[in-house]
């Protein structure tokens, strides 16, 4: 399965990937309505250790614990990407506290939201990817 990986070495820490996931994920076409003053809640997440900087984003799992431990059913695994039905969310945050990679966060409203490769606003790729100037997010099928 195709999926979002970091080259960290590459990356520059400038969080594009994070201002063009929001934009995906906005619903709108334009890029300054969408995000000028407004407060971003990407779907994707620029940390840093050091001088070390790297994304964090949903790893889809082979057995997700989120979906196991999402008390509302809100978190399923289809075609292998894990998706979170945001009207069943009731925000009690445990699969953020169980994922060991801290790749769930709650959006503005307090539903929790994840890196979902794209799939429900069809970029094609991951906007995060398109939106990466040093290429170090790519989308790719890796051996395990």
């Amino acid at each position: 399965m195709k999926r979002v990986y970091v080259n960290e070495e590459w990356c520059l820490g400038c969080h594009l990937c994070e201002y063009n996931c929001a934009f995906a994920n906005s619903g709108l076409t334009d890029m300054v309505l969408a995000l000028k003053g407004k407060p971003l809640f990407p779907r994707i997440h620029v940390e840093s250790s050091g001088r070390i900087t790297y994304a964090v984003s949903c790893r889809h799992c082979e057995d997700p614990i989120c979906v196991k431990s999402c008390i509302a059913g809100a978190i399923s695994k289809e075609n292998d990407i894990i998706l979170i039905d945001k009207n069943k969310c009731v925000g009690c945050f445990t699969c953020m506290l169980v994922c060991p990679y801290g790749a769930l966060a709650p959006d503005e409203n307090g539903v929790m939201q994840k890196c979902e490769l794209c799939v429900q606003n069809a970029c094609g790729e991951p906007a995060c990817v398109k939106g990466c100037p040093n290429r170090a997010i790519v989308y790719e099928e890796r051996e395990a």
